[in-house]
This record gives C-alpha cells, structure tokens and sequence, in this order.
C-alpha cells in the first residue's frame, strides 16, 4: 500500500536557496531606498559555531553578482573620481537603488564578510572553518550552517566586496579579511517555508 504525502514535507534545497535569495534582493532594496542603505536586521544574522555557541550577536554579509566585475569597476570609479566621501555615497546609493537587486537569480548563493585585519571573530570563523547563520527579519527567518573560507587577493568576489564597501567607508584597507560563506542548502531551515515551484537554475 502507497504512502500517503505528508502535508508538512521539507521543502528542496533548491526552493530554499531561490528563496532567501529572493527575500534578500527584496530586504536589501528597501534598505536602499528607504533607509539610506543602512544594513537592516535580515542582512545581519546572527552567528554561532557548529556547537551554538554565539560567535557575533549579528554580522553584516553581502550578496555578490555572479559575475561582479562591471558593478566592481562601477564602484571602483566611483571611489577613486572624488576624494569627497559623501559624493560617493550618493552616486553609489542612487545605483544601489536602480535595479541592482532587482533580479536575484543575477546573483550567487555564497555570501561574503569583510572584517578588521585584528578581528577576533574572523580569527574563530576561519579556525573553525564552518558556522551557522541566523537571519530575522519581521517574520520571516532562516537558520543556515555555512563552511567558511578566506578570499584570496585577485578573488572577483573578495574584490567586489571591497570595493562595495569603500562606498561607505573609502578608507577600508587592503588588509582586511574578506570570508566566503558558502550555505549548505540541504540542511537549511527556512520559517515560513516556501511555497511553489521555483524556475531559477544553476
């Protein structure tokens, strides 16, 4: 005799990663255009080890494109036209609120860190080489253990980040330790689940 579906099934890992990245692009957007690009809770999870044990209380991460070299070299000129740091923020901010996060299946699915040379957390983060991020935002959350490894320089999306960074922070340092988190999707939680069919492909 057939089993009968269980109502409450798992969604794929699949439909979580399209997903979060959906509500990522969407949390992001509305950061930048409605909060002046001041990171909102949902882009700072919380991180714990893999014994949940609390690493940092939130962490901001960022979203790469796939292929960032144009947005990079955007934001590279836009850094290094004017030494006036509030008129890169504002030319920044205006391409940040275009259709930068319009599309998310434009970007992947390894999210990306940018700490001090002298952090602790980076320093914990890359001795353990894993952690499990915690992401709430109004009410929707996700809970996503991820390997963690450093971005070398060269790396399009240690570059990327640095540079989307510099936006805000021109005087960033080379020295800093860019972090690869790459999500297991299999084991990621998602609370509300997604529903429906997703069309995005890898």
């Amino acid at each position: 005799m057939a089993r009968a579906k269980r109502s409450g099934k798992q969604p794929s890992a699949e439909a979580i990663r399209d997903h979060f990245l959906a509500w990522q692009c969407r949390i992001r957007q509305v950061a930048m255009r409605e909060h002046g690009g001041r990171p909102s809770p949902g882009m700072r999870p919380r991180i714990v080890d893999t014994a949940g044990r609390e690493l940092a209380p939130a962490l901001t991460v960022l979203l790469i494109p796939n292929e960032p070299e144009e947005s990079t070299a955007f934001f590279r000129f836009q850094v290094m036209k004017t030494q006036d740091p509030r008129d890169v923020y504002e030319r920044a901010l205006a391409f940040l609120q275009a259709d930068y996060f319009q599309e998310p299946e434009t970007f992947s699915d390894r999210m990306v860190t940018v700490l001090p040379r002298d952090a602790a957390l980076a320093a914990a983060l890359l001795d353990e080489r894993a952690c499990v991020l915690e992401f709430v935002q109004s009410r929707q959350s996700y809970r996503i253990a991820a390997e963690v490894r450093a971005l070398k320089s060269g790396h399009a999306a240690r570059e990327a980040a640095i540079w989307h960074n510099r936006l805000f922070n021109p005087a960033l340092p080379d020295t800093v330790h860019v972090l690869g988190l790459q999500p297991d999707w299999d084991s990621a939680r998602a609370d509300p689940k997604p529903v429906g069919r997703t069309s995005r492909s890898r």
